[in-house]
């Protein structure tokens, strides 16, 4: 078994700031659309966040990439392409993988730090370079409307977002730069991808996370560790 920490929404680069935390819950805020939407920020009433984060570069009108797409009957669908899914795919992820979706979030007077808002617990793997499932443009995914590289993917299966902004779904340390995780006692070094380096596992169960990529995978195996922490960091999406 894998778990995937999968980073998504606005930061500096993506959209210029933090998504914001609004009366306790992290509303993660979709990219600037790229190959392919038809979805605005207006059509998910992230209008006003958007243009607040983006300081004005985006609003209402402007279209957005929405994935990882949450659907009201409780699964999600999450594309991937290029170089990330390539890693993805070399790492073996697949059915039974978890991903646990994670971006930079700011409530109004707090500090930017990184926070799991949601998770896709992978049940299908669909692969769009064969066929386009209908269903898939018919919602709208930016993945099934345009192929955005010769590998694209579309993952699905239970899922959902956290609708509160607790501490135990807070990855960056209090008071530290958002690349500071306080990690798992689980996780060590050599078991998450793109963090081989030595000097990022740093002593008091600190992590310095890498400043770029998306897909960080850890493969737990059966391990027992992992897997009661993997339980309770979901349970605590859905409690919420």
């Amino acid at each position: 078994m894998r778990i995937i920490f999968s980073r998504k929404g606005f930061d500096s680069s993506s959209g210029g700031g933090p998504s914001p935390i609004v009366a306790g819950r992290p509303v993660s805020l979709p990219i600037p659309a790229g190959a392919a939407s038809r979805t605005t920020y207006g059509d998910l009433g992230l209008g006003e966040h958007a243009c607040k984060a983006s300081r004005g570069r985006f609003g209402a009108r402007d279209l957005c990439h929405h994935d990882p797409m949450f659907l009201a009957d409780g699964t999600c669908l999450f594309g991937q392409c290029g170089a990330a899914q390539t890693h993805l795919a070399n790492r073996g992820v697949g059915l039974g993988d978890v991903f646990l979706f994670f971006g930079l979030f700011r409530a109004d007077g707090g500090d930017p730090h990184h926070r799991i808002f949601g998770y896709l617990e992978v049940e299908e793997r669909i692969d769009l370079t064969r066929a386009v499932p209908r269903h898939l443009v018919e919602r709208g995914h930016p993945h099934a409307l345009a192929l955005h590289a010769g590998n694209d993917v579309v993952y699905a299966g239970r899922g959902r977002q956290a609708a509160s902004a607790s501490d135990a779904l807070r990855l960056s340390v209090p008071g530290g730069p958002p690349s500071l995780w306080k990690r798992p006692a689980w996780l060590a070094q050599g078991g998450l991808s793109y963090h081989d380096r030595p000097e990022r596992w740093l002593r008091g169960g600190r992590l310095k996370s890498v400043a770029r990529g998306q897909e960080f995978v850890a493969d737990i195996g059966r391990r027992k560790a992992p897997r009661e922490w993997l339980a309770r960091v979901l349970d605590e999406i859905r409690a919420s």
